[in-house]
């Protein structure tokens, strides 16, 4: 073989494992951004488990006892927005997730309200209905805690992936997504007052 030859087949190797290499970068985010939509997906799953739960709550709540209207209507109010606020995983920036997050929180402070001002009521607190959905919007909120930490899991493996040498050179339309923080003030203790 002639030594032209052999350097025009050796330019062809490189370029051919470059362009399998540049495929395989491309393929590799692509798979790590769908395991991010899908925590997303699950994520917003347990948000919507616990959104169910709590209408079912709150009409228990109405119907076992002459209750205050202000923290009935709270929740409801709280769970409305709540719902109302959607995040789009393939574009998730961090103003969104902070947006949902806040919307949530207030969520979680109305419902801790309306569960505590039911300490006052003896028979609503035995009521069979009443606690079994208690039970159930507890198991959702551990649910929920699991989806936020997959969700922060595959976050970190995508903006790793992403964001590292020299993988960041082919995947300029790749961003970093954010991660599920908690709402301001959470570090805090819950102060309970009866």
């Amino acid at each position: 073989m002639k030594k032209g030859t052999i350097i025009i087949l050796a330019i062809v190797g490189v370029l051919l494992l470059g362009i399998f290499y540049f495929f395989s970068v491309k393929n590799e985010a692509l798979r790590k951004s769908q395991a991010v939509n899908k925590e997303w997906g699950n994520v917003q799953t347990a948000y919507q488990r616990r959104n169910d739960l709590i209408g079912n709550l709150v009409n228990t709540v109405k119907g076992a006892a002459d209750f205050e209207k202000s923290t009935l209507t709270a929740v409801v109010e709280a769970r409305a927005k709540a719902t109302s606020v959607t995040v789009d995983p393939t574009n998730l920036t961090a103003a969104q997730l902070s947006s949902f997050n806040t919307a949530q929180s207030g969520l979680t402070s109305s419902l801790g309200r309306l569960l505590v001002s039911v300490e006052k009521y003896p028979d609503l607190k035995a009521n069979a209905n009443f606690l079994k959905l208690q039970d159930e919007l507890s198991s959702t909120e551990n649910q929920i805690l699991t989806a936020r930490t997959r969700f922060n899991e595959a976050v970190q493996l995508y903006n790793g992936y992403v964001l590292a040498a020299p993988q960041s050179l082919f995947l300029g339309g790749y961003t970093e997504k954010p991660y599920f923080e908690s709402v301001a003030g959470a570090d805090k203790p819950v102060e309970v007052k009866f």
